[in-house]
């Protein structure tokens, strides 16, 4: 037998595994203290909840901000990009490559103005639906088809007002609410990595 040939292969094989057991979770939002509160930035509070609730602290690097920590097995990198939201394909394209994630091991967090307030729904795949930082992301990586997890943050807005209301804090009652549903969020990101889409989605869409 030739045993380097084998343990060879046997490295290239737990790579491989340890690759697929890796995954880019990407929140959307856009930096600086003024739009820590708003809902475009729901991306970022979810991410932020996620780190809280396993010990992961954030800290900057190239193109955003990197948390990690590991779950069932698996290794989750959370990505708050620093390009902000318009050019969020650029972070999220580096991070892929740099840490040889496949599409299918990413997952996209986004306000989303289509569905009402903390509402969750998650898709294998879409288009952009208007929203600037899936465009770019879209754009950046050639494809539409990306795992994305969307939750709702109404529509509660007067006819061309969209821009005033999702770069606008959240109200009294949101914020009162957001206290139950960001715990929700960051389980819904922890099945993803454990469970898979398919099962995910099944158990937490429309929740």
């Amino acid at each position: 037998m030739n045993y380097c040939a084998f343990f060879k292969n046997l490295f290239k094989k737990e790579t491989k595994e340890n690759h697929m057991k890796k995954f880019l979770i990407v929140g959307l939002g856009n930096i600086g203290d003024k739009y820590k509160n708003t809902r475009h930035n729901i991306g970022f509070q979810i991410l932020n909840e996620l780190a809280t609730e396993h010990n992961a602290t954030f800290e900057t690097d190239k193109l955003g901000d990197i948390a990690k920590f590991r779950f069932k097995g698996r290794t989750f990198i959370l990505l708050k990009p620093s390009t902000y939201m318009n050019l969020s394909g650029k972070a999220v394209k580096y991070w892929m490559t740099k840490e040889k994630i496949g599409i299918d091991n990413l997952l996209v967090v986004t306000d989303d103005l289509n569905i009402d307030f903390g509402t969750i729904r998650l898709k294998a795949k879409g288009s952009d639906g208007g929203h600037n930082g899936l465009k770019d992301i879209q754009d950046k990586l050639n494809t539409t088809k990306y795992p994305r997890f969307r939750f709702g943050v109404g529509s509660n807005y007067a006819k061309g007002r969209q821009v005033d209301y999702v770069l606008g804090e959240w109200n009294k009652d949101e914020t009162s609410q957001l206290i139950e549903r960001l715990p929700l969020a960051a389980k819904v990101i922890t099945s993803f990595g454990a469970s898979g889409l398919s099962n995910t989605m099944n158990a937490f869409n429309g929740k």
